[in-house]
């Protein structure tokens, strides 16, 4: 009964059990898949889902009824409504084992503070993004998900501050 964000087992479970239309009606839920996993819940190919990303993240948008962050380099977060948000920021070197736990983690707790779902996804995965190409310093590969996790609370604090200096004027 309250809002989550599903992501890795959870996504691989959805596509073999009664898909994202079990997701309807459910309280707001941010889905994360890598475009396999994504291929996985539309019963299509990677190879069509990394060609029209922005269809792809729409429709599991649209058939779950929540908001999706298609993981990969611009990410994109989808609204059940059809908004989609393109995330220009990132680094290739967040393509390691962990990071999309790091995303989920950081759309979870936006997602605990109240903010809506489409909101969450999108300061989350920004968030996650530049703490990444914080993290990365430059390179390309070899960086570990705890070192995105270790920059991240910087970015999220800058993030609420900006959010809380918005505010007062």
């Amino acid at each position: 009964d309250v809002p989550a964000v599903l992501d890795a087992d959870v996504l691989t479970t959805l596509a073999g059990e009664g898909g994202l239309e079990a997701l309807r009606g459910a309280p707001a839920r941010v889905l994360t898949p890598h475009p396999g996993e994504a291929a996985r819940l539309l019963d299509a190919s990677v190879a069509s889902v990394q060609a029209d990303r922005f269809s792809a993240a729409r429709e599991l948008a649209a058939r779950s009824g929540q908001v999706a962050v298609l993981k990969g380099a611009g990410t994109l977060v989808a609204a059940p409504d059809g908004r989609c948000r393109v995330v220009i920021r990132g680094t290739p070197a967040l393509a390691v084992a962990g990071s999309g736990d790091v995303l989920a983690g950081a759309c979870a707790a936006l997602l605990a503070q109240g903010l809506g779902a489409f909101e969450a996804a999108s300061a989350g995965a920004w968030a996650h993004a530049v703490a990444g190409e914080r993290a990365a310093g430059g390179r390309d590969r070899g960086m570990l998900a705890s070192e995105v996790a270790g920059a991240l609370a910087g970015v999220l604090g800058e993030l609420a501050a900006a959010s809380t200096h918005a505010a007062r004027r």
